[in-house]
């Protein structure tokens, strides 16, 4: 049956080292990653593309603990390399790169099967409209190289709503497309020496906050129904709404980024892998108005037609800020929603001064249109979470079930939450589950309390 399709697959969450979290940070503090990279030869710490004649990756089989380098092969070098200045670049803020990013790619489409071709953007600032990347490409940002978002909506074209939402999803209709965009690409490499891309999004906040949008916002990158990509040292901020989203996409690497937003910008969600399998997220740094990362697969009927789920996904080693999102790790469904959410492993994580630690809930009855299913109830079960600390929280974790369809197969296990006021309790209703090592003591509902093999 169509409503058993899958609207959120399998997602594997791994945190293998534990993070402090200020504000609702929920994953490890490290250093950023600054990979010196020349502009001409690309020397990655890890390879990207796929081993010729390997078959469909296997996380758990083929992935390595401490990075992303066992799931892919070599990164093949490119045949064509060239700057942006031979298309007619002119890097000083306020001409117009628009034309020479088309014209460069235009170009370097032909070579996405003569041995592919990379676009060198050198230092300045380098002011541009949306533009589409090519297969086999590389977008290559070298040190002081900034790239601007246009401020004109004019050079943001709009287009189709994706199929998974139905509409745009802020506004009825199209949507503007991404600042960088991709369709049906394989091989794409966006990476450099710490360059800058900067969506410049206050203009499309401000439509938001004045509620005069007529379209919903663009991204600063998405990529559709591509596979084989690496987003990977650089620094992407101001995005006008999500920043990156890889959507219909499979074997993605985002690594070593910096993603910031001021925490006032709408809706400025880091990292959104949405209908997306192989997708590991590793070792950034993101402040945001919104989520950190959010996985996501359509949006109800919609996404239950195209029954695309998102699965197969590593995050581990993120770090960041926000005001807006009171939960450190949030599971967010409804009805009207259908599929599943199953097999998630949330593990290894120190939060500090986050609201409430563990929020299991409904959403907030969000819908595309009046043709929703109220019928289509997800399925929630296989909920594993384990090694936990939470200092100074306010609140008790909320575990909130949906009517006839609850949250099964919970497990708590080797969960403290300090800073708890005495009275503090568990808000649960519509799940079960069992717990083993967890303070405060959980509510009756996990009543299998180390007594289950569930937990061991």
């Amino acid at each position: 049956m169509e409503s058993e399709k899958s609207n959120y697959g399998a997602i594997m969450v791994y945190f293998t080292k534990p993070s402090w979290a200020f504000l609702v940070l929920l994953f490890t503090v490290i250093a950023i990653l600054s990979l010196q990279i020349s502009p001409k030869a690309i020397i990655l710490p890890f390879p990207l593309f796929p081993v010729p004649g390997s078959s469909e990756l296997n996380f758990e089989s083929d992935f390595d603990p401490g990075s992303c380098a066992a799931i892919f092969g070599e990164l093949p070098e490119r045949k064509l390399v060239m700057s942006l200045k031979d298309f007619g670049g002119v890097g000083n803020g306020k001409t117009s790169n628009t034309a020479a990013f088309r014209k460069a790619l235009d170009y370097m489409q032909r070579f996405s099967e003569k041995g592919g071709a990379q676009l060198n953007v050198p230092q300045g600032k380098w002011l541009t409209g949306s533009f589409n990347l090519t297969s086999n490409f590389t977008l290559f940002l070298e040190q002081g190289a900034v790239i601007l978002g246009s401020q004109d909506s004019e050079e943001w074209p709009i287009v189709e709503p994706l199929p998974s939402y139905g509409r745009g999803r802020e506004r009825l209709g199209g949507r503007h497309i991404s600042l960088i965009h991709g369709d049906g690409l394989t091989n794409v490499v966006i990476t450099g020496n710490n360059g800058t891309i900067d969506g410049q999004g206050r203009i499309w906040w401000e439509l938001w906050w004045n509620r005069t949008l007529n379209h919903t916002r663009g991204h600063l990158v998405e990529l559709m129904n591509s596979n084989n990509i690496l987003i990977s040292n650089l620094t992407f901020r101001n995005s006008p709404f999500w920043t990156i989203h890889p959507v219909y996409c499979s074997n993605v690497v985002v690594k070593g980024m910096t993603i910031l937003a001021p925490l006032n910008a709408p809706n400025t969600d880091g990292i959104d892998p949405d209908s997306s399998t192989n997708v590991c997220i590793e070792d950034c740094y993101i402040e945001s108005g919104d989520d950190l990362v959010a996985i996501k697969s359509g949006w109800d009927q919609y996404g239950i037609k195209m029954a695309r789920s998102s699965s197969n996904i590593k995050v581990r080693r993120i770090s960041g800020t926000t005001p807006t999102c009171s939960a450190g790790v949030r599971i967010k469904t409804d009805k009207g929603r259908g599929g599943y959410i199953a097999n998630i492993t949330i593990r290894n994580i120190m939060m500090e001064r986050v609201k409430i630690p563990i929020r299991l809930s409904r959403g907030s009855n969000d819908h595309p249109d009046d043709r929703w299913d109220p019928k289509a109830i997800p399925k929630i079960r296989g909920i594993f979470i384990s090694n936990i600390v939470s200092l100074n929280s306010t609140k008790a974790p909320v575990l909130a079930g949906i009517r006839g369809a609850s949250f099964e197969g919970l497990c708590f296990k080797n969960v403290t939450l300090l800073g708890l006021s005495p009275d503090a309790a568990w808000h649960c209703e519509f799940v079960s589950g069992c717990t083993n090592a967890v303070f405060p003591l959980p509510c009756p509902h996990l009543q299998n309390n180390g007594s289950s093999t569930c937990c061991s």
